[in-house]
């Protein structure tokens, strides 16, 4: 079974966070310190009790060289999802556009046949993120929605620069859904999703497929996706610091992941600015205090005057990244669940 590696310390951070985020509510909220409120928000005292103790650790990656960065990513990643169940996890590589692309198929415990599947992105910014580092979030939603994931490993920035990510995604999608039937796999049901830059990725997936006549995803679940490299949402300005998410690190990102001569309409950049006619329904999620909160919601608000069957639903008090802390506290886990409820649903 293929799993990611966890030495000794991390398993100690773990147990130690997840103690933490286990006492009472109201011990966690007086060591949470005063409450937080912005934008008519107030941040969940698990969040902001999280966010003290990150400050604690150290500095933040996006200070830090980026091969140093993605270690300390994969490893709080690995803190906050703790050990989740699953039946089987199995990698193996497929062609891709430039070499191997490592994939990792997730099954269910008691899952048999044929089934639904899930085609995730991870996120990162493009230059973060790996299969280790969404481990945990593919275990649960594979668990929870009982269905298949198939996780892809795409190349980073600023190694493999823009349109990279997306070639590599693009080939590992088709190339799932041309196998399918081998994969155990309902190739009507396929849902393809993703956090972040990897909810970008996921998105302009399913808009490519309408494009191209590609066999389309039957769902989507776009957890607080970035959509729109043109323009800066009011939320980008709320939350510039102080919630995991800053604009250092997006700037970072986009300095490492784009080359400057690029069109940012570009239907592989933005997808806010493409036609959504036709594309699969989904269920689109963002976190109140998040600066990509906005374009979250102006992109399912595009697809639902496209007529796309979509349900938007903003986890208000939680921060970017909750997704990945499923081993920690209640509400990040709950609103993990949700995703996978609804994923569960669109597949049916």
């Amino acid at each position: 079974m293929a799993s990611p590696s966890v030495t000794a310390l991390v398993r100690a951070k773990s147990l130690a966070a997840k103690g933490l985020m286990s006492l009472p509510r109201p011990v966690i909220r007086r060591l949470a310190g005063a409450p937080v409120e912005r934008d008519g928000r107030r941040l969940d005292p698990e969040m902001q009790l999280m966010l003290r103790v990150m400050a604690a650790e150290g500095p933040p990656v996006e200070s830090l060289p980026i091969t140093k960065g993605r270690r300390g990513i994969v490893e709080s990643s690995l803190v906050a999802g703790g050990t989740q169940p699953i039946g089987a996890v199995t990698d193996r590589h497929v062609d891709g556009p430039a070499g191997p692309l490592k994939m990792r198929f997730y099954t269910p415990r008691d899952l048999t046949g044929r089934s639904p599947a899930l085609f995730f992105i991870h996120g990162g910014g493009w230059i973060y993120g790996d299969l280790d580092s969404h481990d945990a979030l593919c275990r649960v939603l594979a668990e929870q929605a009982q269905v298949r994931v198939v996780a892809v490993d795409y190349r980073l920035a600023p190694e493999a620069p823009f349109p990279a990510a997306f070639d590599d995604c693009w080939a590992a999608w088709t190339w799932v859904v041309e196998h399918a039937v081998g994969l155990g796999i309902d190739p009507e049901r396929i849902a393809v999703g993703g956090d972040s830059a990897g909810g970008n990725l996921a998105a302009i997936i399913a808009q490519e497929a309408v494009r191209t006549s590609t066999p389309a995803p039957a769902f989507q679940l776009l957890i607080y996706p970035a959509v729109d490299f043109v323009e800066r949402a009011p939320s980008r300005g709320i939350f510039t610091d102080g919630f995991f998410l800053t604009k250092a690190f997006m700037d970072l990102a986009e300095e490492n992941y784009l080359t400057g001569d690029e069109d940012r309409t570009d239907r592989r950049l933005s997808p806010l600015y493409h036609d959504t006619a036709g594309v699969a329904p989904a269920y689109v999620v963002t976190a109140g205090f998040d600066p990509l909160r906005d374009e979250g919601q102006a992109y399912a608000d595009a697809l639902r005057a496209a007529g796309v069957p979509v349900e938007h639903v903003e986890e208000e008090g939680l921060i970017h990244g909750f997704a990945n802390m499923v081993g920690l506290g209640t509400v990040a886990p709950r609103a993990v669940r949700r995703m996978a409820a609804a994923l569960q649903r669109g597949l049916t």
